[in-house]
């Protein structure tokens, strides 16, 4: 099995934490959980897909996490305990 690497810009990282709480190392979490829903961000697509992964997380919590793959790596755009992600996440799993 391949290794899953991740990649983002830190400035941006620092934003969403004073924004939204949430650091990108965390966010990675949410990758890994198995009930994990991928969906298309067609709000923010214009310059290259991006995408939503809405996973549970290690704080227990459901996280959106915004990204795009660049390369082999997924690169993590932004994140945030979202209520429609948590109702998406909720809708497909149950």
């Amino acid at each position: 099995m391949l290794a899953v690497r991740f990649e983002w810009d830190e400035g941006k990282e620092t934003a969403n934490i004073a924004k939204h709480g949430v650091g990108f190392r965390e966010a990675q979490s949410a990758f890994f959980d198995r009930h994990r829903v991928i969906a298309a961000d067609e709000l923010h697509s214009a310059k290259e897909p991006r995408l939503f992964c809405i996973g549970r997380t290690e704080r227990g919590g459901i996280l959106t996490v915004r990204f795009t793959h660049r390369g082999d790596r997924i690169r993590i755009i932004g994140a945030g305990y979202w209520r429609k992600g948590k109702e998406l996440y909720e809708k497909t799993n149950n």
